[in-house]
Formats: C-alpha cells, sequence, structure tokens
C-alpha cells in the first residue's frame, strides 16, 4: 500500500479508536472483513451490529461519532506537534512481536521510539507496595540486563515497574514503558522524572486515545502488550492475585519465558512469585540466569536465537509451558498446544534433545527439574 493510502487509513483508524466501547479485537474483525478503515466509515453501525461484531450501545456510538471526523482528523493533525505519533498496524514499524497476539492493538500512541524487533526484551514486572529488597532486585536487573543490550518493557508503575525502568536508565539501556493511560498523562504523577527520561532512551507507548485517564479496567489490557512485546518475563515480587499474576498467565499463553524472583514462604509478597516457581517458572538467583536465557555471557555480543525469526522457538517455549513436572500423555500436550500432531511430535523430539523435557514412559512427557 502507497504511503499517501496509508496516511488516509490512518486518519480513518485514527476516527475508529475514539469511539468508546469498540476494542482491539471487533477493529480487527471490521478491518478483516470490511479491507479498508475508510469503508469502515462508510458502513452503517446498526449493519455492524447485526454482524455480530459490534454490541447495541457501541453500534450507536460508532454512528454519532461519524459526525466527529473532521474534528477527529483536526486532532490526528494535531499529533506531531505534541511529539507524540501514531503507528498503526499497516506501519513498517509496528511491533512484530505484538503481531502474533490474539488481541493485537490495531494502533498505539508513541513518545519516543518502538522496541526494536530484532533486539531481544525482558518485562520486569511486580508488586506495586514491593519491600526495599524487591525495589533494589528491580533495579539491579534491569541495569545488569540493560548493560547487555536487552530492552526492558513495564508499565511504569510504582515499585517494581520503575525500579526495573530507573535500572535499565542506569545502565545506559533501552526502556519502554506501555502506560493504562494516553501517553500525554503520566501516571502516577510521582513519576515524572522518569516519564521525562524514558523517552530519551527508549519510548512511552499506549492503545489508549491522548488525554484518557488511568482507569483500573485498563490495566488488564495495557499487561497484554507488556507481555506481547517482552521475549521474557520477570516477576521480582507480586502477591498471591495480582496484575504481575496476570501478565505472566498471557506471557506463558503468548509461549514467552517466564522467570521469578523467590522469597520468603511466609510473606504476603513473595506468594505470587514463589507460586510461579512451583509449576515451572525459572527461578532467578542473579543476572545470569536471566542472561543465559538469551544466549550472552560477559565475552559475547547479543545472539538472539536465529529461529525466532520463524517462529520456532517460540513454538517451543509454548509447548515446554503445556508441560509440567508429572507425566502427561501424548494426546493431551496436543489437545492443549493446539498445534498439529506432527509438529508437537518434532517440537517434543527438539525439547528432549535438547535435554530440557523427559520420556519416563512411553508417550508420556514431563519438564526436566
Amino acid at each position: 500500500m502507497e504511503q499517501k493510502k496509508i496516511e488516509k487509513e490512518k486518519e480513518y483508524l485514527y476516527w475508529l479508536c475514539q469511539i468508546p466501547g469498540i476494542g482491539a479485537v471487533s477493529m480487527a474483525r471490521m478491518w478483516e472483513l470490511l479491507g479498508s478503515f475508510e469503508r469502515i466509515y462508510n458502513i452503517e453501525g446498526t449493519r455492524l451490529v447485526d454482524m455480530g461484531i459490534l454490541p447495541r450501545k457501541a453500534g450507536g456510538a460508532f454512528d454519532r461519532w461519524k459526525g466527529k471526523l473532521g474534528e477527529e482528523r483536526k486532532r490526528y493533525g494535531e499529533l506531531k506537534e505534541r511529539g507524540i505519533r501514531f503507528v498503526s498496524v499497516m506501519d513498517g514499524e509496528y511491533p512484530r512481536r505484538l503481531r502474533s497476539i490474539y488481541d493485537f492493538p490495531m494502533a498505539l500512541y508513541v513518545k519516543g521510539r518502538l522496541p526494536e524487533d530484532t533486539v531481544p526484551s525482558a518485562a520486569i514486572i511486580g508488586a506495586r507496595n514491593c519491600t526495599s529488597y524487591g525495589r533494589q532486585v528491580a533495579r539491579m536487573l534491569g541495569k545488569r540486563l540493560g548493560e547487555a543490550g536487552i530492552q526492558i518493557i513495564s508499565g511504569m508503575a510504582l515499585g517494581i515497574d520503575g525500579a526495573g525502568h530507573q535500572g535499565a536508565l542506569d545502565g545506559k539501556g533501552s526502556t519502554f514503558a506501555v502506560l493504562g493511560s494516553g501517553v500525554d498523562v503520566c501516571y502516577p504523577r510521582s513519576h515524572w522524572p522518569l516519564y521525562c527520561q524514558i523517552p530519551e532512551k527508549g519510548g512511552i507507548l499506549s492503545e489508549f486515545p491522548v488525554g484518557e485517564q488511568a482507569l483500573p479496567q485498563h490495566f488488564p489490557m495495557r499487561n497484554r502488550i507488556i507481555s506481547g512485546l517482552a521475549d521474557a518475563i520477570v516477576v521480582v515480587e507480586a502477591r498471591e492475585r495480582s496484575g504481575s499474576l496476570i501478565t505472566a498467565d498471557l506471557g506463558l499463553e503468548q509461549g514467552k519465558e517466564i522467570f521469578a524472583v523467590p522469597g520468603m514462604i511466609t510473606g504476603p509478597l513473595s506468594l505470587g512469585s514463589n507460586q510461579l516457581i512451583r509449576p515451572g517458572a525459572s527461578v532467578v538467583t542473579a543476572a545470569e540466569d536471566i542472561l543465559e536465557f538469551f544466549r550472552l555471557n560477559e565475552k559475547q555480543n547479543l545472539k538472539f536465537g536465529e529461529n525466532n525469526e520463524n517462529g520456532l522457538v517460540k513454538k517451543e517455549k509454548m509447548l515446554y509451558s503445556c508441560l509440567d513436572f508429572q507425566p502427561k500423555y501424548f494426546d493431551q500436550v496436543v489437545v492443549e498446544s493446539g498445534l498439529p500432531v506432527e509438529e508437537v511430535m518434532c517440537l517434543l523430539t527438539e525439547l528432549e534433545w535438547k535435554g530440557l523435557i523427559l520420556q519416563p514412559d512411553s508417550h508420556y512427557y514431563v519438564k526436566k527439574m
């Protein structure tokens, strides 16, 4: 698609992104069926409701918003003056990692730049009300990984998130904050210095419209982007039921490697991270545990797996996450993975050859401790 046409399409997509009640999956379905955001604009909301794409309330908002196209085009044109870019799925710089998740955002608002597709990235996440120990560990890991050239992804929240970002900056590395608000809204306000520094060494991004405030329902949506942009997810401290565990679960579904920093068995902030270790998350005792996953050491340059380009490494991770320390029958692994039988057989053989899994009985597979 030529650039002039892409720019016109982006104006219609920007208009669509401002309509309340229309999420990423609905936008993707409309785009898939109609093939153009301009065509989406020209269809009636009632028709989209009849097609089962939009609920009735969102269909009404869709029709009402048509009168705001001129106003939204003007706002779209003003983004550049505010230092904000609107990056759509039609743009070459849209992150390839995000394209592989089910409910990928159709566009991102960006201050600074986006993570590079060819550079390894790790998410450092955890509790807002963390301990002093947790904050120090997150900052140390962010610094060490940043120094090694790994991009650090997090949500700029208080506690562990902020410490991970700061560590990456300390290590002169790249870091990227995914917000649960518009990119022009610094949340929390106390992170204003961090908010100003991050775009200099990375970027701030969000799928929420400019000016949108941070709302509780935004954060689970934000978390899928954090996990989607990362190759590995590091949980430093987390309560038993927390947003960090949601992000880790999303990461498992997306085939990402999960790491957890162990904590005291009596500490409430360790329950979540310890809970991840029990079914098989990798234990972090030092930054080297994570660097080893990225095939790094002190004397080598980055060697991110070449197979990542064609999805093999990702599928291996996803299949590995379907196993645990209790033997599973081959048929059950096929069902849980959703992959073809022949592909599961090949991937299991590869994982066994690498020493990551065992076959204690014929057609039963288990993670190796």
